[in-house]
């Protein structure tokens, strides 16, 4: 009597278990990414569709402007910046913005690195929190004191009125970033320097400060912007000749009538300068942020 064997196909068409979940799996994770990627053009669109708008808006005309209609179907024209620039001195409005920026966040980060490497590295606790309320307490509470004191010492309209007010806000905001920085650092580094003689200045220029760049770069980029996008101590502070470009913008606002137009290409001016900086500095920026969390 001869035994048969049953034998089993070598091709087996049903799915195993594994199988139906890892297939459960996979269009799970194919379902996340594509939510997830739909999110961000979605963020993407809203940050960036009012800077399109506003863009666009700056080569219509009035009546263009504020139709609905003609949101892209219309005649570009140069007129609104012809007329910033020539009827209105918007290069000296410019001008002026960039020196009280650039000044205000020289003597930010002079101050600010030094304070900040003593709060790191000798615990200067108090100082640390005088700074901090200054961060925390709203500008505006300081306007009225800096306006009677630079009154009085004739101060009031000139460059100096702008750049210390501007500090203000700009030296804490630095300490409070290199604080973290250079608590990140090795000490090691610092002590043989000290073993073999040099002095804790020495370390601070030598060691500290070249191994800070990326940490100086952010917090300086970040600060030249608050100080060329101030509007509140520009207003109150500032002379005809000193006038910076949020101030000068008031220039198409009358009380019977907006000039669109003129208003449009004048935030374009304001804006294009800051976001060409950050495009090519925005990898020092998030290496500056992010190095105080590296630490341990």
């Amino acid at each position: 009597m001869t035994n048969t064997t049953l034998q089993r196909p070598l091709n087996n068409t049903h799915p195993t278990t594994n199988q139906i979940r890892l297939r459960r799996f996979s269009w799970r994770q194919t379902a996340f990414v594509s939510a997830r990627y739909l999110a961000i053009l979605l963020v993407v669109i809203l940050l960036i569709f009012p800077f399109v708008w506003m863009l666009l808006s700056s080569f219509k005309n009035q009546i263009d402007i504020t139709t609905s209609d003609n949101l892209l179907s219309f005649t570009p024209t140069l007129r609104n910046y012809q007329n910033v620039f020539e009827q209105h001195n918007y290069l000296q409005y410019l001008l002026n913005s960039f020196i009280v920026a650039a000044v205000s966040t020289q003597l930010s980060l002079i101050l600010g690195l030094p304070a900040a490497y003593g709060i790191a590295r000798f615990r200067f606790g108090w100082l640390g929190i005088v700074l901090l309320t200054a961060r925390i307490i709203p500008g505006i509470t300081f306007l009225i004191p800096w306006y009677i004191v630079f009154g009085k010492i004739g101060l009031l309209g000139t460059y100096w009125a702008l750049i210390l007010s501007h500090m203000l806000v700009g030296l804490p905001f630095i300490v409070w970033i290199m604080i973290p920085f250079f608590e990140s650092l090795p000490r090691e580094l610092e002590e043989a320097a000290l073993i073999d003689g040099s002095s804790v200045f020495k370390a601070f220029f030598h060691i500290a400060l070249p191994l800070s760049v990326p940490g100086m770069i952010a917090s300086g980029i970040i600060s030249f912007i608050f100080s060329w996008n101030n509007f509140m101590f520009s207003l109150v502070l500032a002379g005809d000749d000193t006038r910076t470009l949020p101030i000068a913008i008031f220039n198409f606002i009358s009380y019977s009538s907006v000039d669109w137009g003129g208003l449009m290409a004048a935030a374009v001016v304001i804006t294009v300068p800051v976001l060409i900086i950050t495009l090519f500095v925005q990898r020092y920026i998030v290496d500056g942020l992010t190095a105080g969390a590296t630490k341990g």
